[in-house]
């Protein structure tokens, strides 16, 4: 990293590279509430509830308490956590699955997560993970008799430097957003400032890893069509989504960009309708720049029709962060929304 660093610095114009980055971040813009009328704070999630991922069966995975470069933290000393809720119930509420013995639980600190069912019904469950400020991905199986993660394996790669989010696409393979080129902070945040798109998508399997998108700001959410045909990809910088066809050697090819005006997150899909639901930061200076008087808003968007020459984009939830701060994901199930956060708490509604 230390060659690449001078040349970083060719033609380089700080004014036009600090303009860039607040237009990159939104910095100016200011959210109009949008209210859903049945919600409610989840209890004991309160310190983040970065991804979830809900089973067809309406059991719903939250990554919690995420540690990233450069954004607040309520707990810096605590552990993360994986909880569970049951949307089948009428008053759902987030249990902590149990992890067990011999994973290193004190240095957890999750990030992306998805899940895989294989052929025999075993759930797996894929976790981006940050040790140290490293970049791995665990594999546990989900035993639900007694709520808990059985750990699998540790998966790392030269090519996983800057893990934000995966897809499974079998029970030990995926396709991850590299969030970042480099791993150290301040060039993380160099990376930033210049504007560079050193952002990569990577497959990863047992027998081949490879680069199969590239030249993001910042890839952040990832997930898959319904039919299993197109990959969706967010660039959290360039307020956008991509929808990549899938081929069957697990290469991408680019078939179209969508363009919005919100940093947008993580990416969920409706099963039924293969609505594209965002979580997403309105401003991401002031989620960058924590200010407890100028709180980190909160956005959700659901997309219809991302194929089609006319998408709608719907504004399903707006808060300034009075309620909920920081929004990164919004999961549908059967007329219910779960919408979590970087850092903060998480919202149950009704539809």
């Amino acid at each position: 990293q230390g060659e690449i660093l001078p040349a970083l610095f060719v033609g380089w114009q700080p004014a036009s590279a600090w303009e860039g980055l607040t237009c990159r971040l939104n910095a100016s813009r200011e959210v109009a509430p949008v209210s859903l009328p049945n919600c409610r704070l989840i209890k004991g999630i309160e310190t983040g509830s970065e991804d979830i991922d809900i089973l067809p069966n309406g059991l719903a995975f939250i990554s919690s308490g995420l540690k990233y470069p450069g954004i607040k933290s309520f707990a810096p000393d605590k552990p993360g956590e994986i909880f569970l809720m049951d949307l089948n119930e009428d008053n759902p509420r987030a249990v902590e699955l149990r992890i067990s013995r011999g994973f290193d639980l004190a240095s957890f600190n999750p990030h992306g997560i998805s899940t895989y069912i294989d052929r025999d019904d075993t759930v797996y469950l894929f976790v981006v993970n940050h040790p140290h400020q490293k970049s791995t991905v665990e594999l546990f199986k989900f035993v639900e008799d007694d709520n808990s993660l059985v750990h699998l394996k540790t998966i790392r790669h030269d090519l996983l430097t800057s893990v934000n989010d995966i897809v499974a696409m079998g029970p030990d393979s995926f396709y991850a957003t590299n969030d970042h080129y480099f791993s150290d902070f301040l060039l993380m945040f160099l990376e930033m400032f210049l504007g560079l798109t050193w952002s990569n998508v990577v497959y990863y399997s047992p027998k081949e890893v490879k680069e199969v998108a590239s030249g993001f700001y910042s890839a952040n959410g990832i997930n898959i069509s319904p039919d299993r045909k197109y990959i969706y990809i967010a660039d959290v910088l360039d307020h956008n989504v991509h929808v990549m066809e899938k081929h069957a050697n697990w290469s991408l090819t680019h078939v179209k960009t969508l363009q919005l005006d919100t940093l947008v997150d993580n990416l969920s899909i409706d099963p039924h309708t293969g609505d594209i639901w965002i979580g997403c930061h309105p401003n991401g200076m002031k989620l960058f720049h924590y200010d407890p008087e100028n709180l980190p808003a909160s956005e959700v968007l659901r997309i219809q029709s991302i194929l089609s020459e006319q998408p709608v984009v719907t504004r399903v939830y707006a808060d300034d962060g009075s309620v909920l701060q920081g929004s990164s994901v919004a999961s549908p199930h059967q007329g219910k929304l779960l919408i979590g956060t970087v850092f903060h708490r998480a919202l149950f509604c009704h539809l």
